[in-house]
């Protein structure tokens, strides 16, 4: 932060990222403003648009009212109060005196062209719009960006960041993430929990359960009331990890007896890989 350049978070969807910078924003006890990247995002959903049905009213309203002087009316028009500010400019307009955090989530979903964009925002921090001039930050955001490598981000935005790889968590620190988020879970079903995804990991998968999917799977077996896992319950709530019917069909059945076997060489004492 000292550094006010933005860190680069790049990892498997579901390893936690976003979590990272919701968790920093909580700790700082200041605002987070994301920002969801897609393909064909732009300025308009980016930064800023104005808000064409209140401008078209306010035009209406005044040709009603007779005797416009157009050159008010349109300074009026284009000024603040007509300005939709997306989370970009909200970012760099924040008036508190405490900087946001400003998460830039799944970058590589955008066109490079917005990537060209947002290298030049993150030199100097300004945003110019015609109408009203420039809006220039007080204090920088602490900015986060996050991609799951779906395509390679330029190189150009890499090097203005602090880059960190976010890989899956080991058995512990997972066990910690759900007795967290879920503290009713009995502890030995969490840890089975635990111990089975980190086995599952190692499996050839099309896509890999992350951390969401540990949280979600274990708020289904609560829901089911389960107390402990077996092959059964299993099999019936693979689809609360695996989102490919592929990867359902590889592990149903006989490989989940085997998984849930070698998952019990896991835990507290043998940590997140199995040993030997």
């Amino acid at each position: 932060m000292k550094l006010q350049r933005p860190l680069f978070l790049e990892g498997e969807a579901g390893v936690g990222k976003t979590e990272i910078a919701r968790a920093l924003a909580n700790g700082l006890g200041t605002k987070l403003i994301r920002l969801q990247c897609y393909e064909g995002l732009d300025i308009n959903q980016a930064v800023y648009e104005w808000n064409h049905t209140r401008q078209v009213l306010e035009i209406r309203l005044m040709e009603a009212a007779g005797n416009v002087d157009r050159e008010a009316a349109n300074a009026d028009l284009f000024s603040e109060n007509f300005l939709i500010k997306r989370p970009l400019l909200q970012a760099i307009d924040e008036a508190e005196e405490r900087p946001p955090v400003l998460l830039i989530d799944e970058l590589d979903r955008s066109d490079e062209e917005f990537e060209g964009f947002l290298l030049e925002l993150l030199a100097d921090y300004q945003i110019t719009i015609p109408e009203l001039g420039t809006y220039r930050a007080a204090h920088p955001p602490i900015v986060i960006i996050t991609s799951n490598r779906t395509r390679e981000v330029h190189d150009a935005l890499k090097r203005r960041c602090l880059y960190y790889w976010v890989d899956y968590p080991d058995y512990q620190k997972e066990l910690q993430i759900i007795t967290v988020r879920i503290p009713d879970a009995p502890r030995k079903l969490a840890e089975q929990v635990t111990a089975f995804i980190q086995e599952m990991r190692e499996t050839e998968l099309f896509k890999i359960p992350g951390v969401s999917e540990t949280l979600d799977w274990l708020s289904a077996l609560l829901a089911l009331n389960q107390t402990e896992l077996d092959p059964a319950v299993i099999d019936d709530t693979l689809g609360m990890m695996l989102k490919y019917q592929d990867d359902i069909d590889t592990v149903k059945g006989e490989p989940v007896r085997a998984m849930l076997e070698r998952s019990k060489n896991r835990g507290p004492r043998r940590g997140g890989r199995r040993q030997g």
